[in-house]
């Protein structure tokens, strides 16, 4: 997200048409009865609750017009779609700075460009056995490819953009393209979440709780922060995101660290039981995610949002990797760092799990508070098969346990592990965000 709230001029070079959103659809009641029916069973579901019926007309009926993008995945009956989602997932999450419809106090619809701040890249591999969510910094220098325009024609392709200036350019569509360009990877779905989303989304699983080391200073977006645990929710949660000078270095950089502090706390909470046994906090994020984002029309749908949803329920923790993409220094920014970058796509295309280095970045440090296992306790041989198998603690009773005999090149499962300049951590691990108080800034 963008880190102040005042205007900014940092668009790129302006192209001699003007890229707009595309049209808003006129509404179809077989369309609106086929989304009610999918968010029904979407929330039943989850929760079991007599009330979902109800709950779920409200929901479709917030559903907003789509987005079509270019490589779009077609599922067929979304009824049939509520179980978890066959294969992998690929879907590009977009934060944009637009004021557009947003609270006044975030300043006026005229005051800054539609920029995508925010480019996430969410991946759930094939067998839904790990999954990945992968920032792109808004200040990288891409290629930016022709992008088809909501009115007709194509904007001209670019050989050095900013990655944040894509949605200026041709819309959701076009971050879209531009990123598929860029990693090699075909993704079918997209969402785009303005300022109102994150705040109803924090707000709609009761708040998020997030782990401060340092005291957080940002006159910038007026979040002023203690060490401690704070539960974010509403406007704090969205300008605790929002912080760059508050946090690491203040570079955008250690943004992304501090987001993805508060994105593994936001993995736990949904995933907890607390969050998927309330019913109403099931509703309340489902109607938080369909009134707030413009989906691609892929995903314009909640029986398909519960599918990938679904896929995405069991897989443990420590195998959601949240990581920045591995980036040097240049005048002005940031550029992918090569091969490293390449090594990062060619591990998600081949739906390898991604391990990481340790590196977590200069925005986000281990929670010192967090319990730690205690290597010499005695093991309870109920609990732990490793005490009693010999299989599992001798290699050679068990040539497939022999770390040797794998071999990542043709077994997925092996993972790649990543350079450290691709910072990031697993939704397991409980961190905390790093602050920068104002005598540093």
């Amino acid at each position: 997200m963008s880190d102040q709230l005042r205007p900014r001029s940092h668009r790129a070079q302006p192209l001699t048409a003007v890229a707009r959103h595309g049209r808003l659809k006129k509404s179809n009641p077989f369309s609106t009865l086929a989304k009610f029916t999918s968010a029904a069973l979407a929330v039943l579901l989850v929760s079991g609750a007599s009330v979902a019926a109800i709950a779920a007309l409200d929901v479709a009926t917030s559903v907003k017009p789509s987005v079509h993008l270019a490589n779009e995945k077609a599922l067929g009956d979304t009824v049939q779609q509520i179980a978890s989602i066959e294969g992998g997932v690929n879907l590009l999450l977009i934060g944009s700075d637009s004021r557009v419809g947003q609270d006044p106090a975030f300043g006026g619809a005229d005051e800054t460009g539609d920029l995508n701040d925010v480019t996430m890249l969410l991946h759930i591999s094939q067998d839904h056995k790990n999954a990945s969510v992968i920032s792109f910094p808004r200040d990288m220098f891409v290629p930016i490819p022709e992008c088809p325009l909501p009115d007709g024609g194509t904007s001209d392709a670019m050989s050095r953009q900013k990655i944040n200036t894509t949605l200026s350019y041709g819309g959701m569509a076009c971050t879209v393209l531009t990123v598929e360009a860029l990693t090699g990877l075909s993704i079918p779905f997209a969402a785009e979440v303005q300022f109102s989303g994150v705040m109803a989304m924090s707000t709609a699983v009761g708040g998020v709780p997030v782990c401060v080391a340092e005291r957080i200073e940002d006159e910038y977006t007026g979040i002023f922060l203690d060490p401690g645990v704070h539960e974010l929710q509403g406007v704090d949660a969205l300008q605790f995101l929002r912080t760059r000078h508050g946090i690491g270095d203040g570079s955008d950089l250690t943004r992304i660290n501090n987001q993805q502090v508060f994105m593994s706390s936001l993995v736990r909470t949904v995933k907890s039981a607390n969050t998927l046994s309330d019913p109403l906090k099931v509703y309340s994020l489902a109607k938080a995610a369909t009134g707030n984002m413009t989906l691609s029309s892929s995903l314009n749908d909640v029986g398909t949002i519960a599918s990938i949803a679904m896929a995405l329920k069991d897989i443990p923790l420590e195998d959601i990797v949240f990581v920045q993409v591995p980036t040097g220094g240049t005048e002005g920014g940031v550029i992918p760092s090569q091969p490293d970058f390449d090594q990062m796509f060619t591990a998600i295309a081949a739906d390898q799990p991604l391990k990481l280095s340790g590196a977590m970045g200069r925005g986000a440090t281990l929670d010192p508070s967090a319990p730690v296992v205690d290597a010499a306790a005695p093991v309870d041989p109920a609990a732990d098969p490793a005490a009693t198998d010999p299989a599992a603690t001798d290699p050679a009773a068990d040539p497939a346990a022999d770390p040797a005999a794998v071999d990542p090149a043709t077994d997925p499962a092996a993972g790649v592990t990543l350079s450290d300049r691709a910072t990031g951590q697993t939704a397991g691990e409980l961190t905390c965000s790093v602050g920068r108080t104002l005598d540093d800034q």
